[in-house]
């Protein structure tokens, strides 16, 4: 039996998990079995309840846009939770579609706009007639921490007062191939553009954000001892 136990939630994981974002609880699960802390997981898809109290880290992978528009649809019955679980700095990463499905809106290579749920304030242009496609790296200035990660995706997303970037752009286009930078941070969620997927190709990455959960839940444990005897693994 494990000493402690994370519950995470893979929103729309059924539909929304391109190149296998479900890497990232398994990034998650890994490390934190390393100092004896179980790491379950419930996928919470079209029609289900999201509990705001009932988990400790969520992820929000990316999908096509037909599964983007389903998901669209159903997304708003759980507005409500989700922004209640964001503001309560609950532990979030959003990747690609589920970055975007997060702030104002988006729009569809067509043109068509797709409102998200507002819990987020940046939003995402198209370019109809291109892709941002290839390997990534960024510099994590507030973490001192480098990233590595391969991004495809034609959307343009621009950045809220209120966010800042997960990291300055090395190499690649980041979040609009214009002001340098890539994902967001605000409170403890974390979106990006990054398949592969991200926790699992940057360890330094999945022990902070796994140390952001610990900490919320079990405040009276000194996480960061623990974690310092974990060695990150980079792929």
């Amino acid at each position: 039996m494990a000493d402690y136990k994370l519950h995470t939630a893979h929103l729309y994981g059924d539909l929304m998990n391109t190149y296998g974002d479900f890497g990232n609880i398994v990034a998650l699960r890994y490390y934190a079995q390393q100092i004896g802390v179980a790491v379950d997981e419930t996928i919470v898809s079209l029609g289900d309840e999201f509990n705001p109290t009932a988990y400790d880290f969520v992820l929000f992978g990316g999908g096509q846009d037909y599964e983007q528009m389903i998901v669209a649809d159903d997304l708003p019955d759980k507005a409500p939770a989700l922004k209640q679980y964001i503001e309560t700095n609950g532990p979030l990463l959003g990747v690609c579609g589920g970055f975007q499905l997060l702030g104002q809106y988006f729009l569809l290579a067509d043109g068509t706009r797709v409102d998200g749920i507002g819990a987020l304030s940046h939003y995402t242009l198209n370019q109809p007639d291109n892709r941002f496609i290839g390997n990534v790296t960024i510099h994590d200035e507030v973490n001192d921490l480098e990233y590595h990660g391969f991004e495809n995706h034609q959307g343009r997303t621009f950045l809220g007062d209120d966010e800042r970037p997960l990291g300055k752009v090395i190499k690649g286009n980041g979040n609009n191939g214009e002001d340098g930078g890539e994902g967001l941070v605000y409170r403890n969620v974390y979106g990006t553009y990054f398949h592969g997927p991200i926790l699992t190709r940057n360890g330094n990455l999945a022990l902070h954000i796994l140390q952001l959960a610990l900490e919320r839940k079990y405040p009276d444990v000194d996480w960061q001892e623990k974690i310092a005897t974990i060695t990150p693994e980079f792929f």
